[in-house]
């Protein structure tokens, strides 16, 4: 390819929008533009990346026994409504009608379009376990865009999902593909992390994320430096901890004037964060649950929603709040409070507490969990924080902040079961399919490789998705340096390598700075060093370590370098 003949629209200053390295450089090096918030085309360069990531994946999944389909992106509401998604996926489920007012959405998942088309096709056990996979564009209505590609409203997925006949054999399947998925990461050298994670919409038993390491994106997650227990925070449990460390005090009234806030009370009562009690009013399914965590903590709206196999988890309003607590936003309390009352675990502890009294401008303090509280029921509902004690072993944690780039459930029948999906097994009894199903983003992939690899230059390629192997630069278009550039060009070209040949008439820093942007692996420099001893530098982008040889010197010292950099 010439240069001059590729489109690639580089751009030199700062991208205005652009939040994060692999968002600006990806713009500045002409891989993808922005169509509207949270869309983008992928331009012929970025293209060229995207598809390499899709080979890599596509080759493990098919080394696996699965087998590519494509389904429609349009999708009809009634398999949704089947298994109750269509109400229940929330804000993100793009919806639109056609002219005769059929609903239908735009997919961001599957689950229910491919259990219909195999419950209608497979009927016997006997064709199972079925591996089926796509790779497709999948739409999500974020309310809040973000870091380009990494969180954008369209996207391309890879989704695999696995019919078994039993739950042994979805461990089987499962495995295979969690090995399969370890083999792609670790194929684009990635610095990834393989999470416990909550199944939230898609449902399910047993999830996991595996998450690139990274000081962006949305993932947070916990890990055990000393024994590997890692989840992400919607998962993550910690060590519980007996914290019977004062004594009962007397439950006293206090007027705190218009004191809303743990920070407020606790800096007039003079106590701690941890012995005040945050009584917080949800909505569950339309019915209230007042929610207790220690002042130090917040509530794992998650792990709630889960315990309570709630559809529909909301905070109380104001007005909701005074009618349930008849008491104002601030001074809510679980003492006199009639509707139900959820603790978490550390509440168990609580002695000489305070807490809302259900009664303006006044709280209770002295509040003791065993004498005081009458709590319906006791859960772990807080977030895991950093320097929380290990659930296993003990050891304190490490918070991280990380982007997922794919996530594997366990969903059993939750599909199945809701969609009348059934097959024979070997007895001649209908049984529900036991699924599965797997997630791969593709476009975060590009993204977190760039934010594990670059410098103040540009973009630093690993080798899996390099989009050229060398690009050849003559710094002048004079006709001796530009014929032998062509020469060689044709020559490396020949034995099989991506090359990019530069005949831009430009000068030769923008030449090099454009090369180290894009972040082509190796320069090979046709200049001084050339007219005056014949000698070709080879410049490495990694380490910016420079080789000189001669032209017969090129083809094995590519080989040697390409097959392991």
């Amino acid at each position: 390819m010439y240069l001059s003949k590729l489109f690639l629209p580089i751009i030199r200053e700062e991208p205005k929008d652009a939040e994060t390295i692999s968002h600006k450089l990806m713009i500045k090096a002409g891989l993808i533009r922005q169509i509207s918030s949270g869309i983008y085309t992928f331009l012929p360069l970025g293209y060229r990346i995207l598809k390499k990531v899709e080979n890599i994946i596509r080759e493990e999944m098919n080394n696996i026994g699965a087998q590519e389909l494509l389904m429609p992106a349009l999708l009809p509401r009634e398999p949704w409504d089947e298994t109750g998604r269509w109400d229940l996926y929330g804000d993100e489920l793009f919806k639109l009608k056609d002219r005769r007012e059929r609903d239908f959405c735009l997919g961001p998942t599957h689950e229910e379009i491919i259990a219909m088309i195999v419950k209608n096709t497979i009927k016997s056990y006997k064709n199972l376990p079925l591996l089926l996979y796509q790779i497709q564009t999948k739409y999500r209505d974020e309310i809040r865009p973000r870091f380009g590609i990494i969180r954008s409203r369209e996207f391309l997925m890879k989704d695999l999902y696995s019919f078994d006949e039993s739950w042994e054999s979805l461990d089987e399947t499962y495995k295979k593909i969690f090995n399969a998925y370890k083999k792609i990461f670790n194929r684009f050298d990635l610095k990834y992390y393989i999470v416990e994670a909550d199944s939230g919409a898609i449902g399910g038993k047993i999830s996991h994320e595996f998450v690139a390491e990274s000081e962006i994106g949305e993932c947070e997650f916990v890990i055990c430096p000393n024994c590997g227990y890692a989840a992400n925070i919607e998962a993550a449990k910690s060590k519980e901890i007996e914290e019977n460390i004062l004594d009962d005090g007397e439950l006293t009234l206090i007027h705190t004037p218009d004191m809303k806030k743990v920070e407020e009370v606790k800096n007039f009562l003079n106590v701690s964060e941890d012995r005040l009690l945050k009584s917080i009013l949800y909505i569950a399914d339309n019915e209230p649950v007042l929610v207790l965590v220690r002042g130090n903590d917040e509530v794992n709206e998650i792990k709630l929603k889960n315990y309570l196999k709630a559809k529909n988890l909301r905070l109380a309003d104001e007005n909701e709040i005074e009618k349930y607590t008849e008491a104002p936003l601030g001074f809510a309390g679980p003492i006199g409070f009639k509707e139900k009352i959820i603790g978490d675990l550390r509440i168990k502890y609580l002695k000489n507490g305070v807490c809302g009294a259900n009664k303006k401008d006044f709280h209770y303090k002295g509040v003791s969990f065993e004498r005081d509280l009458k709590v319906d029921e006791i859960t772990d509902l807080r977030k895991v924080k950093d320097k929380d004690l290990c659930p296993k072993c003990g050891e304190k944690m490490d918070m991280k902040i990380g982007i997922e780039l794919g996530h594997t459930f366990q969903l059993g029948t939750r599909y199945s079961e809701s969609m009348n999906a059934f097959f024979q097994d070997s007895n001649g009894e209908l049984k529900p399919f036991i699924m599965g199903c797997y997630g791969i983003g593709l476009g975060r992939i590009i993204a977190a490789t760039i934010e594990q690899n670059n410098d103040t230059k540009g973009i630093v390629w690993t080798k899996s998705l390099r989009p050229y192997d060398v690009i050849i630069i003559p710094v002048s278009i004079d006709d001796e340096i530009y014929k032998k550039g062509e020469e060689l060009y044709d020559k490396i070209k020949s034995f099989g390598y991506d090359v990019v040949f530069e005949d831009r008439d430009i000068s030769p820093g923008e030449k090099f700075k454009d090369a180290d942007l894009i972040g082509i692996p190796y320069k090979l420099i046709l200049g001084k060093t050339f007219i005056n001893e014949d000698l070709i530098e080879v410049k490495r982008r990694r380490d910016d370590k420079v080789f000189k040889m001669r032209e017969e010197e090129i083809i094995n010292f590519l080989k040697g370098e390409l097959n392991e950099s």
